[in-house]
């Protein structure tokens, strides 16, 4: 069961954005990611709870930031509820569905959940149309984003062997693109987000 802690910085002028602690497993029929997210200055301010099934696709999802939360999941596309703890009579609550793929956001877990669902040979790209939820206030936007697996190296280390998948990932309506590594199901390094521990090995590869 891998678990650490991703760093968060601004992609333009590196500005600390806060910190993610994470833990991760496969399941009997998936893999399960959950986090706690805080600010710079140490305060818990969130957390994640994402559930993939066996084909990894996000069978449950539940974001909380600052008071919002996002529920949702797999549901003739995707399917969520975006509501405000405050808002007990459910005024602002909002449910939305799109026929998307998968949901993003500014969490690691949405890039290896991803990946593992275009499953992508060496060389090979794809598109995909995702629900990315905006920090903080967790506002979706519809997206297309491309996905290219450029290479996979393995490296030697004191636990064994590591295998990494560089991939490039584009916003196709900006044309912002970055790389992205992947070892297992732990993002080493990625646009915005950096590996700062990992107290145990990435998990394999599905």
């Amino acid at each position: 069961m891998p678990s650490g802690r991703y760093s968060f910085h601004d992609t333009h002028d590196d500005t600390p954005l806060g910190e993610e602690r994470f833990s991760c497993a496969a399941g009997p029929s998936g893999w399960r990611y959950t986090a706690q997210t805080f600010t710079v200055d140490g305060a818990l301010d969130g957390s994640v709870d994402l559930t993939l099934d066996s084909r990894s696709r996000p069978i449950r999802l539940e974001l909380r930031r600052q008071g919002w939360q996002v529920r949702g999941g797999a549901l003739s596309g995707l399917t969520w509820v975006r509501t405000h703890q405050q808002d007990t009579d459910l005024t602002f609550t909002r449910e939305g569905n799109e026929k998307a793929h998968a949901f993003t956001g500014r969490s690691p877990a949405f890039l290896v959940a991803t990946a593992r669902m275009l499953a992508l040979a060496e060389g090979s790209s794809a598109r995909v149309r995702v629900v990315s939820f905006t920090e903080p206030l967790l506002a979706p936007r519809t997206l297309d984003q491309g996905w290219a697996l450029e290479g996979i190296e393995t490296h030697p280390t004191d636990s064994g062997p590591l295998t990494v998948r560089r991939f490039r990932v584009a916003d196709l309506e900006t044309g912002e693109e970055g790389q992205v590594h992947l070892a297992g199901d732990v993002v080493l390094a990625a646009p915005g987000v950096e590996l700062e521990e990992l107290e145990t090995p990435p998990g394999p590869w599905i």
